[in-house]
């Protein structure tokens, strides 16, 4: 447009962007200040949050690192990134994962929880003071650990199906 026909542009209008762009900038800087005393209600606490009977986290995470400190307890070697490496081939993750359709399935004995061990290994590897419940998540875990180092040496040394 050539000059003589663009609107002229008064002082004001020129004033009054740039309060309206200094007030949304303070606008938006002060909103999690005036919203931070409502907004940590919703953020769950320790009170709140799942967990386990030891205190863990009732997640994947905590099922680990509870197991771990019993195995350490224990002497049983393993780590976490093993630990989870594994639990994820297994199971994805579900403890209450079962196979109905391998080999030991077919003879009745089919694997069970987040590391897929069956009930004859569950039993013989149980580790003390865990659950004899075989899709509990921590007491599979172990037992399915205290196995792999009997076999293996360590839930480290699994890089396949056990």
């Amino acid at each position: 447009m050539p000059a003589a026909v663009q609107p002229r542009r008064t002082r004001n209008s020129r004033l009054v962007r740039t309060l309206a762009a200094a007030c949304t900038g303070a606008a938006v800087l002060t909103l999690p200040l005036i919203g931070a005393s409502t907004a940590s209600a919703a953020t769950p606490t320790a009170a709140t949050a799942a967990t386990t009977p030891a205190g863990y986290p009732d997640n994947l995470d905590g099922w680990i690192r509870e197991s771990l400190a019993i195995m350490a307890q224990k002497g049983i070697p393993g780590t976490y990134d093993g630990i989870h490496r594994n639990v994820m081939r297994e199971s994805s993750g579900n403890p209450a994962a079962i196979n109905l359709w391998d080999s030991n399935a077919a003879k009745g004995i089919p694997s069970k929880g987040l590391l897929q061990v069956i009930d004859p290994t569950f039993k013989a590897y149980h580790v003390a003071g865990t659950s004899f419940d075989i899709y509990d998540p921590v007491a599979n875990i172990t037992a399915a650990c205290n196995y792999a180092a009997a076999r293996y040496g360590s839930i480290d040394n699994v890089f396949g199906a056990y």
